[in-house]
């Protein structure tokens, strides 16, 4: 027979006190199990479902424990059970308002009988305020809205403004544990805005210490995560017994924490690993319970906090926090977004769905919240992921520029390095860098100075009037130009080529014997790159004006053996076209030809007064290690160097070449050479091998007219 829910909630009632007449106990037991019973196992969650659908579950297991705590009979099996299976009802529906409805009977149930826990329900859907956590300090936590009356000791102490007011009130009023630990978290607050030094050896702050730690169970769990941080940020020593004795009971109440205190758990241990202390066990737990409770993370403050600790988690659960990002991206501030982005570029993740979302949203914030700080972290984070925002570094650059003068000579430099790294130039933001190291010259140190030069080498950045700029960065490098590391030194030279500001002191200085030892060896790649460097120090040393001869050329630093040359799709295509162009003669080309000024180049040409090739297998090349042949160069014949540029060779949105191939193309014409340009931009617009064919024949014509007209 079909039972009638509408009689039995109604009976229900009656035996739980709803209504004014009593019934016995073990009526009341015998009247609840005519109800469906729950079973507590891998079958629960379908059972609340059911029960949730029909809701009538949900309302009796209220009932029962409100009668329950209405005769303070909480230590009964019937109240246990009921506690427990309406704590696991709302634990799967956090956001159904019926839940809501139901778990708020409990608010005054609670396993410690001191304080009430805090619904998890609430911390989850209440909207929070959000502030940054640098990676070297703890995130700061946010204040919980308690759902019960606090003690009239912590509503005083939420209103102290120093840290002698706190400690007063504790001294005139006392409390427990909790109010203890409430205290504590408060002094803190108060110590870290008006300073305290050798707060923890106040008798009244020992007070506190002594009533948490006799009675560290009663404290709520909120409490006890804000607690174990306050009392790391006082400087209570790692190994005190207080802290562990917190770190046991933590342990011991992991899956009970939300996930938010899960959050600021883990910002805790990852500070205290930074300082060389850690828990394990703690750790493995605390990571533990993030991977399996992950679905649990629904606020953005949590996403930022958990990523801004990315280190101490598995790949998957980055992946499952990055989608989270993903997904909370709109709800993000701007300290979120610096947070987030820093994370990803500190685990060079570059997830770039994220980051074009964290870019959108970044767009969009007013200008009162993207301070300096910020503007510079999100620069170097784009920076190191290589990740190209233009909209973004436009907007970067128009908050910059009025703030120019703030700005203090290591923002500079971490600024403008941001920008060389990804190849972008913005002529105003510039100018005002190079003025502000004029202004501020004596605030610079060396190492400033050198990042300087060698970003505005990478960019190729020529300043109209320099000479009062490279004055003074003369004159700063005079005297510890000696003592840089020999890498630092190298590079620190060959940008002033790039500017062409270097002078005979700086040149012969890299390019002894002595020196010259201490780049070989370690990686070759690297070693590979600063012998090319050491080419065009060279190279710069004997095409430019300087002054200064050099003894050879050519660099002690051995090229690697056996590298294979990989040609880009544009430069095999090139090749393949300059073979058309001189009718397959290999007597008259040369491709992919190494110089001695460290310069490759893609096709090399002769041609005559009609601008026909003519062979080159038997005529002088002093740009070749060899010498080349030993007929010398017919009358009117030119020496023509065709180069592809590379989308990469380029700054960004921008058709102006890089420092380092602004410097190849120069040198190439100093050395006798017709440069004839062939840029990505130009050659993907040709489909057909006759049109590429005819637009080298344009190009290399104009060249020759224009050299005609010089």
């Amino acid at each position: 027979m079909r039972t009638n829910h509408d009689a039995l909630f109604k009976s229900r009632c009656r035996c739980s006190g709803e209504f004014s007449f009593p019934v016995s106990p073990s009526q009341r037991l015998r009247n609840f199990a005519v109800l469906p019973s729950p079973r507590f196992s891998s079958g629960l969650t379908q059972n609340l479902r059911d029960s949730y659908r029909s809701f009538l579950h949900v309302n009796v297991v209220a009932a029962v424990i409100k009668a329950d705590l209405t005769r303070k009979n909480t230590g009964s099996a019937l109240f246990k059970m009921t506690t427990r299976l309406l704590c696991r009802w709302t634990r799967l529906f956090p956001r159904c308002p019926q839940a809501a409805t139901a778990s708020a009977r409990l608010q005054t149930s609670t396993v410690h009988q001191t304080e009430p826990v805090c619904l998890m329900s609430l911390s989850w859907t209440r909207p929070s305020a959000r502030h940054l956590c640098q990676g070297n300090e703890l995130a700061r936590m946010e204040e919980t809205v308690f759902p019960y009356d606090q003690a009239q000791l912590v509503r005083l102490v939420e209103k102290a403004s120093t840290p002698e007011e706190v400690l007063q009130l504790w001294a005139e009023h006392g409390g427990s544990a909790s109010d203890a630990a409430r205290c504590l978290v408060q002094l803190n607050l108060r110590v870290m805005e008006k300073g305290g030094e050798g707060i923890l050896q106040d008798p009244r702050c020992e007070s506190m210490l002594e009533t948490v730690q006799s009675q560290v169970s009663s404290v709520w769990n909120g409490s006890l995560v804000g607690l174990l941080r306050a009392l790391t940020m006082l400087g209570l020593p790692s190994d005190a017994p207080l802290l562990r004795s917190i770190q046991n009971e933590v342990l011991w109440r992991i899956r009970r924490l939300t996930y938010r205190h899960l959050a600021y758990l883990v910002d805790w241990v990852a500070f205290q690993r930074r300082r060389g202390y850690e828990n394990e066990a703690l750790t493995t737990a605390l990571l533990k319970q993030l991977e399996l409770r992950w679905t649990e993370l629904c606020d953005s403050r949590t996403v930022s906090i958990l990523m801004g600790r990315a280190s101490l988690f598995t790949p998957s659960l980055m992946d499952k926090l990055e989608d989270k990002a993903l997904e909370l991206a709109e709800s993000f501030s701007a300290e979120d977004i610096r947070r987030v982005a820093f994370a990803l570029a500190s685990q060079n993740r570059r997830a770039v769905p994220l980051l074009r979302a964290l870019s959108y949203h970044l767009n969009q914030k007013p200008s009162f919240e993207l301070k300096t700080p910020l503007l510079l972290d999100i620069a170097y984070a784009y920076g190191k992921l290589n990740f190209h925002q233009t909209q973004v570094l436009q907007r970067i650059a128009a908050e910059l520029l009025p703030r120019l003068s703030e700005l203090s000579s290591l923002n500079v430099t971490r600024c403008a390095k941001s920008l060389a790294f990804l190849k972008w130039l913005h002529l105003p933001l510039f100018e005002g860098f190079a003025q502000h190291y004029v202004s501020n010259s004596k605030n610079y140190s060396t190492l400033q100075v050198c990042n300087l030069l060698i970003s505005f080498a990478k960019l190729n950045f020529q300043l109209g009037k320099g000479e009062e700029f490279y004055q003074k960065v003369h004159k700063a490098l005079e005297g510890s130009f000696q003592n840089l590391e020999p890498f630092l030194k190298t590079d620190v030279v060959w940008s002033l080529c790039v500017l062409n500001q270097a002078n005979p002191d700086y040149i012969s200085s890299v390019t002894k014997y002595d020196f010259q030892k201490k780049l070989a060896g370690g990686i070759v790649d690297r070693t590979e790159s600063y012998r090319l460097k050491l080419l065009h120090i060279s190279a710069f040393a004997l095409l430019e004006p300087l002054g200064i001869t050099i003894e050879s050329p050519a660099v002690l630093l051995l090229a690697p053996q056996g590298k294979v040359e990989v040609s880009t799709p544009l430069q095999s295509s090139l090749h393949t076209a300059l073979q058309s162009l001189t009718n397959s003669r290999t007597q008259a080309l040369r491709t992919s030809v190494k110089t001695i000024y460290g310069w490759t180049i893609d096709g090399e040409l002769v041609v005559d007064s009609e601008n026909k090739p003519i062979d080159v297998e038997n005529l002088k090349a002093p740009h070749l290690p060899g010498g080349g042949g030993r007929d010398a160069l017919p009358a009117g014949a030119r020496r023509i160097a065709f180069v592809a540029w590379e989308f990469p060779n380029f700054c960004l949105r921008s058709k102006d070449l890089l420092g380092r191939f602004a410097m190849q193309k120069r040198h190439l014409q100093l050395a006798g050479f017709l440069v004839v340009e062939v840029p990505y931009f130009e050659w993907l617009e040709l489909k057909s091998d006759w049109q590429k064919v005819a637009y080298l024949k344009d190009k290399l014509g104009k060249a020759v007219a224009e050299d005609m007209a010089k």
